[in-house]
C-alpha cells in the first residue's frame, strides 16, 4: 500500500461513522468484503490444486494430508484467534479515532504473535507423532507420509502467526486490499513451489514444442516445504508494507507489555479455545472414521470434500472478516445500531453465496470428486460428503459471520460455549455411535457433521439476537 492510501485510511474513522447517510449498508459490507472474498477464492484454488497434486501421489499421501488437517487446523486456528484480538482492539480504537492506542495495540499484537508462533512450532514437533499414531496405522504408508508432510510445515508456523496478526490489524482499519495483494502473491508462490518441489523433472508438450519442467521430486514433503517458504515470504513482506499505513512501523518489535498482553489474550483465549474445540472435535471425528466401513480411505475423501467445501465457506469467511471489522469500528464510534445493521447485511450476503454453491454441490458432486481421485471408494465417499454437507452449508455460513460479529465486539466467550456444545456435546458422541457402535458407512458421519453445523448456525442466530455483544468492553 502506498502512503497516500494509508493517509486515506487514517482519515476514515469519522467518515466511517457517517457512511450510512451516503452509502447503503450492503455496499459498505461488500466494499470491505470483496477483497477478502477474492483472496479466499484464490485460496480455494490453491487448496483444490493442493488436493489434486497430493492425490496424484497415491491414496496413502491423500489419506496422510487428510489426517494432517487436524494439526494444521489447530495451530492455524490459534494464529487466527490471536488476530481476532488484534482486530477487536485495533478496530475499536480506529473507530474512536484514538491513533496512539491503535498503533500500540497493533505492535503489541505482533510482538505476542512472534512469541506464540515459536511456542506453537515447538509443541507441534512433539504433538505430530502422537497424533499420527492415533489417526492412521502406526508405521504404515500413510503414517510415514503424514510425518514427511507435517514437519516441513512446522518450520513455517511462526511466520503464519506473524502475517495473520498483521493482516488482521490491516483489516481492522478497513484495509482489506493490502492483505489481498500480499497474501495473493503468497498463494501464487505456494502453487508454483508445490508444482516444482513435489514432482520430478519432466518433459511436457505445449504450443507445439517440448518443454523441460524442472522438479525436485520431493513428493508430499515438497508440499510442506512449499507452504513454509511461501509463509515466510508473506511475513517478511507484510511487516514493511503495513508500516506504510496508519499502523506505523509494526516491524519495530516491542517488549510484550503485561497489560496489553492481557487485553489481547482476554479476547484471543476464548477464540483460541473455540478453535481448539473445533479442531479437537474434528480430531475425534477423524479418528472415528477409521471404524466406518470405508476405513482410512474416508480420511482422504474428507480431505477432498473439505477442499471443495471451501468454495462455499470461503466467501462466508470473507464476510466474517468484514463483520468483525465493521462491528468493532461501529462500537468504537458508539453506534451499536449501525454495528447490528452491518452484521445482518454481511450475514445475508454470505448466506446467498452459500445457497448458490450448495445447489452446485448437489448437482455436480460426482464430477467434482472425480477430478481429484481415481480410487472408486474415495470418489464415492467424497461425493456423499459434498451432497450431505451442502444441505446445511448456508447455516454454516450464518454461524461463521455472526461469530465474526461477536469477535469484532470482543465478545468471544459466548460463541466459545456454542462451539463446545455443538462440537463436543453433540457431534463427537453422535459420530462415534454411528461409526463405532453401529459400524455404518461414512454417510452416517457426514450426516452428523451436517446436522450439527445447522444447530450451530441456529444457536448463533439466537445469541446475536440477544444483543448482549453490544455491551462488551475491550
Amino acid at each position: 500500500m502506498h502512503s497516500s492510501e494509508g493517509e486515506a485510511a487514517a482519515a476514515s474513522p469519522d467518515e466511517a461513522a457517517a457512511q450510512p447517510a451516503t452509502r447503503s449498508d450492503h455496499w459498505i459490507v461488500w466494499d470491505l468484503a470483496w477483497p477478502v472474498i477474492a483472496l479466499n477464492s484464490l485460496q480455494v484454488v490453491n487448496s483444490l490444486l493442493d488436493s489434486k497434486f497430493v492425490g496424484s501421489l497415491g491414496p496413502a499421501s491423500l489419506t496422510a494430508s487428510g489426517a494432517a488437517l487436524n494439526i494444521n487446523f489447530l495451530f492455524f486456528s490459534i494464529a487466527f484467534a490471536l488476530g481476532t484480538g488484534a482486530t477487536a482492539l485495533v478496530s475499536r480504537f480506529f473507530g474512536a479515532n484514538d491513533k496512539d492506542q491503535m498503533i500500540k495495540a497493533s505492535r503489541q499484537a505482533v510482538s505476542l504473535s512472534i512469541a506464540l508462533g515459536a511456542v506453537a512450532a515447538a509443541i507441534a514437533v512433539v504433538l505430530t507423532p502422537l497424533a499420527a499414531r492415533i489417526l492412521v496405522e502406526p508405521g504404515g504408508p500413510a503414517y510415514r507420509e503424514m510425518l514427511r508432510y507435517i514437519y516441513p510445515i512446522i518450520v513455517g508456523m511462526p511466520a503464519v502467526f506473524v502475517f495473520s496478526t498483521v493482516a488482521a490489524s490491516l483489516r481492522a482499519i478497513g484495509d482489506t486490499r493490502t492483505p489481498m495483494v500480499v497474501s495473493g502473491f503468497q498463494i501464487l508462490l505456494h502453487i508454483l513451489l508445490n508444482y516444482l518441489l513435489m514432482f520430478p523433472t519432466r518433459n511436457v508438450t505445449a504450443f507445439g514444442s517440448e518443454w523441460t519442467i524442472p522438479g525436485a521430486g520431493m513428493g508430499i514433503a515438497g508440499a510442506g516445504t512449499a507452504f513454509s517458504i511461501s509463509a515466510w515470504f508473506a511475513a517478511l513482506v507484510y511487516l514493511p508494507v503495513a508500516s506504510r499505513t496508519v499502523l506505523g512501523p509494526v516491524w519495530k518489535v516491542e517488549w510484550i507489555d503485561r497489560v496489553w498482553a492481557w487485553r489481547l489474550i482476554r479476547i484471543s483465549v476464548p477464540a483460541s479455545i473455540s478453535s481448539l474445540i473445533r479442531v479437537t472435535s474434528l480430531f475425534a471425528f477423524s479418528a472415528a472414521l477409521k471404524y466406518t466401513l470405508e476405513g482410512e480411505s474416508a480420511l482422504g475423501a474428507m480431505r477432498v470434500g473439505f477442499s471443495m467445501e471451501g468454495i462455499a465457506f470461503m466467501p462466508a469467511f470473507g464476510y466474517m472478516i468484514a463483520a468483525s471489522a465493521l462491528v468493532g469500528q461501529s462500537l468504537g464510534a458508539r453506534k451499536p445500531e449501525r454495528a447490528e445493521r452491518l452484521a445482518v447485511c454481511a450475514t445475508l450476503q454470505a448466506t446467498a453465496f452459500a445457497v448458490v454453491v450448495s445447489i452446485l454441490f448437489l448437482v455436480y458432486a460426482p464430477q467434482m470428486a472425480r477430478w481429484f481421485v481415481e480410487d472408486p471408494t474415495q470418489m464415492a465417499t467424497a461425493t456423499s460428503f459434498l451432497r450431505i454437507i451442502a444441505l446445511t452449508e448456508p447455516m454454516f455460513a450464518i454461524a461463521l459471520v455472526l461469530t465474526g460479529a461477536h469477535q469484532g465486539a470482543g465478545d468471544t466467550v459466548r460463541p466459545m460455549w456454542v462451539a463446545l456444545i455443538t462440537s463436543w456435546f453433540l457431534r463427537v458422541p453422535a459420530v462415534w455411535i454411528f461409526a463405532v457402535a453401529l459400524r455404518l458407512n461414512a454417510d452416517g458421519a457426514w450426516w452428523v457433521m451436517s446436522l450439527t453445523q445447522a444447530v450451530h448456525g441456529a444457536a448463533m442466530i439466537w445469541l446475536f439476537r440477544s444483543g448482549r455483544w453490544k455491551e462488551k468492553e475491550v
